[in-house]
């Protein structure tokens, strides 16, 4: 079946957690805007539409394009058949919040959609007007916690990009160009039940591979070097990411020296990484490793980020990050090595949160040197 006529999986749940966080943000009701948190919190799969949620009702404004298919996908809505520009039908969505507190999705709204709310609430009657109020993260830190569906769903699309990766890795050789190794990858994925990938494949073939973000060129990879692979797949919505990196030919000393370094910080953070911890003390203990090494200032990212409608989401494990890793949690652990004019080494896998431990969901294999 078509996934965007799919039912979804039942939000009311999820909208009772937004509201229980209502008092804590000083709102009556949520303008939801952003279409990621819009599909989690409805299960819309399309490309235009607004939710209106109060402390009772939940509505969804969508134009003509999409009228039957709110009614498929979210049973719990009230649908608001939309037509023309948004100052023409908000001010109905809008009315019977006057009086109060409206919140808006402050890192989604831009300038210019902000105006149009100011001119539309101006536009209404004293006593039909809200109070337009910034909120940012309410429904983002519902979605850093995974319900089991989620994680199911996660895990398939893992799969799938593990596959994927193995299936491709086996015949890569000298001569094969770094966007045909990228080309390869998506070809699996999509024969193979994916959606597409998560985001632009990365590949990247010996001094390139010190551009943490390096974009696969029409350039021949050449034996005797390393080659970094980022890669995710997409499926029923949900995203994958994982890196590894391989050397074309008998590697040498010092990429067996890099890439165990690498290993031994990435092996050491995902069994020690705890239910409770802070994102900068989980960052910290891939930093840690590699800083003994004499290679810190060559590990310049963050360990990882959260997962799951998005390829970047929170909770954020990084020097800054204050995020605090619960149980339920879907994120990257990633560290690296990057030095120019060489090349770079980074392995990522995928981990829930499980019982305060991180259980790897990764399963791609990884080189292993000096005995690990």
């Amino acid at each position: 079946m078509n996934e965007t006529l799919t039912a979804p999986a039942h939000t009311a749940p999820r909208l009772d957690r937004l509201r229980a966080a209502f008092d804590e943000q000083k709102i009556d009701a949520l303008l939801v805007s952003d279409p990621h948190n819009r599909r989690y919190l409805s299960g819309f799969t399309g490309s235009a539409g607004t939710l209106l949620i109060d402390r009772h009702r939940a509505e969804i404004a969508t134009d003509f394009r999409y009228w039957d298919q709110v009614g498929l996908q979210c049973p719990g809505y009230a649908l608001y058949q939309s037509t023309g520009p948004l100052t023409e039908w908000l001010p109905d969505v809008l009315r019977p919040q006057g009086g109060k507190r409206l919140g808006f999705e402050a890192a989604t709204v831009t300038v210019d959609l902000l105006r149009q709310f100011r001119e539309v609430i101006e536009g209404l009657p004293a006593a039909d007007r809200p109070e337009l109020v910034p909120t940012t993260g309410m429904v983002e830190a519902l979605r850093a916690l995974k319900e089991p569906e989620e994680i199911a769903r996660l895990e398939r699309v893992i799969q799938l990009a593990d596959a994927a990766l193995e299936a491709v890795v086996g015949r890569i050789e000298p001569g094969w160009t770094e966007k045909q190794v990228a080309w390869e990858i998506e070809t699996y994925v999509r024969a193979h039940g994916g959606d597409g990938m998560s985001f632009q494949t990365i590949v990247a073939g010996g001094p390139w591979g010190a551009l943490p973000h390096a974009r696969a060129r029409d350039v021949p990879l050449q034996p005797n070097q390393g080659v970094v692979i980022d890669m995710g797949a997409l499926m029923q919505g949900y995203c994958s990411d994982m890196t590894r990196t391989i050397f074309l030919g008998e590697p040498d000393a010092q990429f067996k020296q890099i890439y165990d370094i690498v290993l031994a910080a990435q092996l050491t953070a995902e069994e020690m990484i705890e239910e409770g911890m802070d994102g900068h003390t989980a960052h910290m203990i891939a930093q840690s490793v590699i800083e003994e090494t004499g290679h810190g200032e060559q590990f310049g990212h963050g360990l990882g980020h959260g997962i799951g409608l998005q390829v970047h989401e929170d909770p954020y494990l990084r020097k800054q990050s204050k995020d605090i890793v619960r149980n339920g949690m879907v994120f990257s652990v990633e560290p690296g090595i990057y030095i120019p004019g060489w090349g770079g080494v980074r392995i990522e896998d995928l981990v829930v949160m499980e019982n305060g431990r991180c259980r790897v969901l990764t399963t791609a294999p990884k080189v292993r040197f000096a005995g690990r």
